[in-house]
């Protein structure tokens, strides 16, 4: 209202040439201004970015959970729920740098692949090993789709809606044969009226003419809102402009195998830029419908409404086509930064040794620790399986790590299938397939109890055994059979694991019957392992140190005195097994 009022002022008081000169250089300090505000606010918005991520970065080589950011995890598998792969303060919450729903969905995929092959592990091992390094690739990627989420205002991005707008929008009409048809009638519109202009011909153009508006009015709905889906499609794609120009005018110096796979981006006929361009000029040619006369002028000379519909329909299908390969590139980008971050944050762990050869060991692990757990509460333990099949007993007393251990086992040798790199000095294995009993849950809307959902995941596991296949079988099994009674139990788990150890797998089963120890004397697949604790001063102390042998020693009534519980003959001594 103000520079209304001062622009009226200006007008009435000073001379006319004045007043254009003071307008004109109050347009282009108008302009000016308006391009630095829009820089300092991209400059602001990148800043706080690159601060988020450095804080992020902390928190992840920390654990510290509440300043890493924590996304839902929809029907997670027994796999992801056994392991701590998906939810809060997960191996996926811990890795996962995508900002795309499909790069962070692609992690969790490769996360919790149970079937894995060795060409595929060692692809992505070797794309890790090439993003470790370009720390500047990783962060740049990182903040241009962060730039991008911002403008969709979603924390993590979906391309969805893009693919579904361009799949709904698609149009099964022909407008070759409208184009055709309409630019023969306008040059025949043109020559007409030239012949007529010479006293050649009579005004037979009228006619021409007549036909030709008859024909574009009577066709108009075929071609819709060419300007406003021009548009649309426009922004869409900007929106990945940041990140596809990124992987296009990255110079992948020794970086082989990523520039194979962002392949796409590279080839000029291919890359998303070239397309980019081809739909802006489509933009901006149905962007002279804000200038009716020239518009106007413009469809009476040819059809170029027409025309360019048809262009736009050209372009949305080979968008439609390559869209998906881009992203598909884009997420695998992201997820393979994820496990590339992971390395980079943490030094001290490698990558893992993996082969399909009879001198390979199926597992053989050096100073092996648990991801998920603070260096400072951290132990590391060693493991060599190179038998099959093979069946290892841990047990322990209460709290002394035999649970976290199996989990230790099965989450780094997830990570190595994934492509990354272990919590390990050194680890070597063999591709195999796994599977797990750990976290087994009861359902009340489906009317299992635990026992009955514990029966059908074990049976599950035997028909896994029985498969023909040439990678063996990792199993786990915390507490077999822990919802039933103690002589039921008991004769059941030896029943169960006589006969898993029969079969050619491998399995790592953790348990507090100390009675079932005595397997290792009875089958030669068995090998018993245990963790101890020891008493001072009045309090249980853990070392969660993997032994060989049985535990020589339990707890659970010290556990219940310490907590105030009563005992039955209300002594309490460290039992001596």
């Amino acid at each position: 209202m103000l520079s209304g009022a001062i622009c009226l002022a200006a007008l009435l008081f000073l001379e006319p040439w004045a007043f254009l000169l003071l307008f004109t250089i109050a347009a282009v300090a108008f302009g000016i201004l308006v391009y630095f505000h829009r820089k300092v606010r991209r400059s602001s918005a990148q800043t706080t970015i690159w601060l988020s991520w450095a804080k992020t970065q902390l928190a992840r080589s920390t654990l510290d959970w509440t300043h890493i950011p924590a996304k839902a995890a929809e029907n997670p598998t027994p796999l992801e729920t056994d392991f701590d792969l998906v939810g809060r303060q997960s191996v996926h919450q811990l890795l996962d740098t995508a900002v795309s729903k499909g790069g962070s969905g692609r992690l969790r995929e490769w996360l919790a692949n149970d079937l894995p092959e060795l060409t595929e592990i060692q692809r992505r091992q070797a794309l890790v090993r090439e993003l470790v390094a370009d720390k500047m690739l990783r962060g740049r990627l990182n903040l241009r789709a962060r730039l991008a989420a911002d403008q969709a205002q979603e924390s993590q991005w979906s391309t969805a809606e893009l693919l579904e707008w361009l799949n709904k929008n698609q149009t099964s009409s022909n407008l070759r044969w409208l184009v055709m048809v309409l630019g023969l009638l306008a040059v025949v519109n043109l020559i007409l009226m030239a012949l007529n202009l010479m006293g050649v011909m009579g005004s037979w153009w009228q006619l021409s003419l007549g036909l030709y508006v008859l024909l574009s009015v009577s066709q108009a709905s075929k071609i819709g809102d060419t300007f406003q889906q021009a548009a649309t499609l426009r922004d869409m794609i900007e929106r990945l402009t940041g990140v596809f120009q990124l992987l296009e005018t990255h110079a992948y110096r020794k970086q082989p195998r990523l520039k194979e796979l962002c392949q796409p981006f590279l080839e000029q006929t291919t890359k998303p830029s070239h397309f980019l361009r081809r739909v802006g000029r489509v933009v901006n040619a149905t962007s002279l419908r804000g200038n009716p006369p020239l518009w106007l002028a413009l469809n009476f000379i040819g059809p170029w409404d027409y025309y360019f519909s048809y262009r736009l329909e050209q372009y949305k299908r080979e968008i439609v086509h390559r869209l998906p390969v881009w992203l598909e590139v884009w997420f695998e980008v992201e997820a393979l930064s994820s496990l590339a971050n992971f390395a980079y944050l943490h030094p001290q762990y490698t990558f893992p040794e993996l082969a399909e050869s009879a001198e390979t060991p199926y597992l053989a692990a050096v100073q092996l620790g648990h991801p998920l757990i603070p260096e400072a509460a951290k132990v590391c333990n060693d493991l060599e399986i190179d038998q099959l099949p093979f069946l290892g007993i841990i047990t322990g007393s209460n709290m002394a790590g035999k649970s976290s251990f199996l989990r230790t086992v099965g989450i780094n040798l997830l990570l190595a299938y994934a492509g990354g790199v272990v919590n390990a000095q050194t680890l070597t294995a063999r591709p195999l397939r796994l599977f797990s009993c750990i976290r087994v849950a009861d359902s009340v809307i489906d009317g299992i109890s635990y026992f009955y959902a514990e029966v059908k995941r074990l049976k599950t596991l035997l028909e896994e055994l029985e498969k023909d296949d040439p990678r063996p079988l990792f199993f786990f099994i915390d507490e077999i059979f822990r919802g039933t009674n103690n002589r039921e139990r008991l004769q059941g788990r030896r029943a169960y694991l006589r006969a898993v150890a029969q079969k050619s797998g491998i399995g790592l089963i953790s348990t507090h019957d100390l009675e079932l120890v005595t397997l290792a004397d009875e089958i030669s697949q068995a090998v018993n392992y245990h963790f101890r604790e020891e008493v001072q001063d009045g309090r249980m102390v853990f070392d969660y140190t993997l032994r060989s042998g049985p535990c020589p020693t339990t707890n659970a009534l010290r556990i219940m005195a310490l907590e105030g519980l009563p005992v039955a003959d209300g002594k309490l001594e460290n039992e001596t097994v």
